[in-house]
């Protein structure tokens, strides 16, 4: 599988870091309650590397949970550094028996490594809590940076002001530190006045803008970033300000041979919710002109599938081929079945005022059973359609019908009259679509009472197809 999941268990917040040539992607290890092999402790790091995101490497637990009454009982996301041939481990360390009525607190915890990522030895004696002013139950996820090599190390936390309004008193702290071990209170890095807080804050360069990447949870759960031209901010929302959609959580960055990519997870559902955790993925991003990031499958990704081309033939009288348009109504066609594991990858040029188009995915045969990826120009959006959709009651007329798409998958997507190219990667139950090396949707298809099919679909338009391969 390309989006990798342990044998047991499912991945959390990855940490990911580069070192001797390999990416090594922490993550934090669920093992949920009604897992057997979960036990009762918390919550520990567990360790796979890789150089390409097509083949991984599992090293198991590599930072333990503390015991039961220890403040590392769950060991919470951080980061990882190296100075000279030391490595240094800064994580999040929980427990909740340990607290108030409110919650239990976070605290921030040091381990080190004499240069090998699966080998750490816990520092107790630097861990430390939140400081003056700020919620103890909310200071987590320290990253550690330097934004030149002879600069004081920085530290940022997802962090919470104690006399804010609860909604608006996230902040990004931040600390400095000259040996990795003391730390004193800097100025904020941000101060939105917008979020309960920013989880997973993520800092770097790229060309002439820094980048602070997050996560939030009070109006989305979405990763976002702001740009800036000095990395003290001020931090500005760039047009498209989010990485992906709902279903793809946490991410945290890392460079690697001169490139930046983005991981993090693609959440499981039980029903119509999401859970925390799932499976591991990946993007790859690009700066547009005005520090905008775009985001597309790694090249290594792509390189690891062999599609052929799919031959299209029409359902429900719709025209012989796609280019000749249905200016008045949906037509739609469909393909031989594709494997459970693969890249589908459609090019074509859209007629001015087409109101739709888009990819059947796991369809059956006549094309009315499908998960629908769906572009609409004219909103100038990509969202995640099902159909048949689900049902409020027995009438005919009780079905959700005034939910559209899925409201918590829809991304801002440009897309004018002209050729445009999306991609699918299918991963089993779990699928990431890019369109145009721009805009990034993971989502996990609806694989109930569909089939195996791929399709493309018009509304009120035309799109001529110049290629369609999957496999």
């Amino acid at each position: 599988m390309i989006h990798w999941r342990p044998e047991l268990g499912f991945v959390g917040d990855v940490i990911p870091f580069e070192y001797g040539g390999r990416v090594w992607l922490f993550y934090l290890l669920d093992l949920r309650p009604d897992d057997p092999t979960a036990g009762s402790g918390g919550m520990p790091w567990a360790l796979v590397s890789t150089t390409d995101f097509v083949e991984y490497t599992d090293h198991g637990v590599v930072l333990p949970t503390g015991d039961r009454d220890a403040v590392d009982f769950d060991c919470y996301t951080g980061s990882v550094v190296a100075e000279g041939s030391r490595l240094h481990l800064f994580y999040t360390g929980h427990n909740p028996r340990r607290g108030t009525a409110d919650g239990a607190y976070q605290v921030v915890c040091h381990a080190v490594s004499d240069g090998d990522p699966t080998r750490w030895t816990k520092v107790p004696e630097d861990t430390f809590g939140a400081l003056n002013g700020f919620v103890p139950q909310d200071w987590r996820d320290p990253f550690v940076y330097r934004t030149a090599p002879n600069e004081p190390w920085q530290m940022v936390l997802a962090a919470r002001y104690d006399d804010a309004p609860d909604r608006r008193c996230g902040v990004v702290a931040r600390l400095t530190s000259t040996d990795l071990k003391r730390w004193e209170l800097a100025q904020p890095l941000w101060e939105p006045h917008r979020y309960i807080t920013q989880e997973c804050p993520d800092v770097f360069q790229l060309g002439d803008w820094w980048y602070l990447v997050y996560s939030e949870f009070s109006d989305a759960f979405q990763t976002r970033y702001r740009i800036a031209r000095t990395p003290d901010g001020p931090w500005l929302a760039p047009p498209r300000d989010t990485v992906d959609g709902r279903a793809f959580y946490a991410a945290k960055t890392v460079l690697h041979e001169g490139r930046r990519f983005f991981v993090g997870w693609i959440p499981t559902k039980q029903g119509d919710a999401w859970q925390w955790a799932g499976d591991l993925a990946v993007l790859e991003a690009h700066q547009e002109p005005d520090g905008t990031l775009a985001f597309g499958l790694p090249a290594e990704v792509v390189a690891a599938y062999d599609p052929a081309a799919v031959k299209l033939s029409p359902l429900d009288g719709a025209a012989d081929e796609p280019g000749q348009g249905a200016h008045d109504r949906y037509a739609a066609w469909i393909g031989d079945p594709v494997p459970e594991h693969c890249l589908i990858t459609l090019t074509v040029d859209v007629a001015p005022g087409t109101q739709s188009f888009g990819l059947l995915l796991h369809a059956s045969p006549d094309g009315e059973y499908a998960t629908v990826l769906r572009l609409e120009p004219q909103r100038d959006r990509v969202v995640l359609d099902q159909w048949p959709r689900g049902r409020t009651g027995p009438a005919q007329w009780q079905i959700h019908g005034d939910v559209t798409h899925a409201v918590d998958l829809e991304r801002a997507c440009p897309l004018p009259p002209g050729r445009h190219t999306i991609q699918v990667l299918l991963d089993g139950p779990t699928a990431q679509a890019v369109i145009d090396n721009r805009v990034a949707l993971s989502f996990r298809p609806d694989l109930v009472a569909s089939g195996d099919h791929v399709g493309l679909f018009v509304t009120d338009g035309a799109v001529e197809v110049v290629e369609l391969r999957a496999g």
